[in-house]
């Protein structure tokens, strides 16, 4: 695997590297050593699977707070999306900062958001599904949100929303 850091600290883009023969190709997806050595949480306890039936659906940003943040690694197993990590941890470099991954299906690339960060994205295909790791069991009482379109991070967006929560739209205006 290949570990490429984004320019949020702490947040990862994993290139896979298949092995192919006359059968089709075999890709170790995730090694807890590997993701040790470094220094991301490399703990699993929750997997989850999100299916997205129209492009521009638009998920997130959503985080968990603190005792209960988690570390996420995605993968796109249908479709393809736009990931996006925020930075939401005030001692952070990357501080309020922003990146994104496209993740499409049929490719060995995964995306390692870090505790502490929010998580949302938008669907660049029709029937898109996600597949993601979790570190920390999801706990409705700790979850969180920001704003898809907050001006405190200005994410820009590759397509027009064409379905969102009301919840993921509602949230107010970003306050540290």
């Amino acid at each position: 695997m290949r570990f490429t850091e984004t320019a949020v600290r702490g947040a990862w883009r994993i290139d896979a590297d298949p092995i192919a023969d006359a059968r089709g190709s075999f890709t170790r997806t995730f090694s807890a050593a590997e993701f040790a050595a470094h220094g991301l949480n490399p703990g699993v306890l929750q997997c989850n699977l999100s299916f997205n039936r129209t492009k521009g659906t638009l998920r997130g940003m959503h985080y968990q707070a603190d005792p209960w943040a988690e570390a996420k690694l995605v993968r796109c197993t249908a479709g393809a999306l736009y990931d996006v990590v925020v930075d939401l941890r005030p001692d952070s470099p990357t501080f309020k900062r922003w990146d994104a991954v496209e993740l499409e299906a049929g490719t060995p690339r995964l995306f390692y958001i870090p505790e502490g960060c929010a998580h949302g994205f938008q669907t660049l295909a029709d029937g898109t599904e996600l597949f993601y790791q979790v570190s920390r069991e999801y706990r409705p009482d700790a979850g969180r949100g920001v704003r898809w379109n907050d001006p405190a991070f200005g994410i820009r967006w590759p397509l027009p929303v064409s379905v969102i929560a009301d919840r993921d739209a509602g949230y107010p205006d970003w306050a540290p």
